[in-house]
């Protein structure tokens, strides 16, 4: 008898486990079950933005400034190359300056070289 009584808790105990593990589970009234497809590109869209204005746009506008500058550069400017040489601009060509620093002594560099104008205010 008392072998019977096991066996059939064992089988109510398998049958309820395997009718518990088959069941879905319980979503409140309204709520969907998972989020939409579309919010998984929710975070790579904010990085997007991210990197846009903080990083590209920037950028960005800071090469369009050193176009507009290079390109009212002209003969008689004092400037500062990006390797630190100070000078005077002789004469200008489309892509070539040449640099008068010190007197009668001229280089050549390269008109995207030039970093900016020197401050004559003391």
């Amino acid at each position: 008898m008392l072998k019977t009584i096991i066996s059939a808790l064992a089988l109510i105990l398998t049958q309820t486990t395997v009718a518990l593990a088959q069941t879905t589970p319980v979503v409140a009234p309204g709520a969907s079950e998972s989020a939409p497809a579309w919010m998984q590109f929710v975070p790579i869209a904010v990085i997007m933005f991210v990197f846009y204005f903080f990083l590209i746009r920037p950028q960005a506008k800071k090469q369009k400034e050193q176009g507009n500058f290079l390109s009212t550069l002209k003969s008689g400017d004092l400037v500062i190359t990006q390797s630190g040489i100070l000078g005077k601009i002789s004469s200008i060509n489309d892509h070539i300056v040449h640099l008068e620093i010190a007197s009668n002594v001229q280089i050549k560099i390269l008109k995207s070289q030039v970093l900016t104008l020197q401050n004559t205010t003391k």
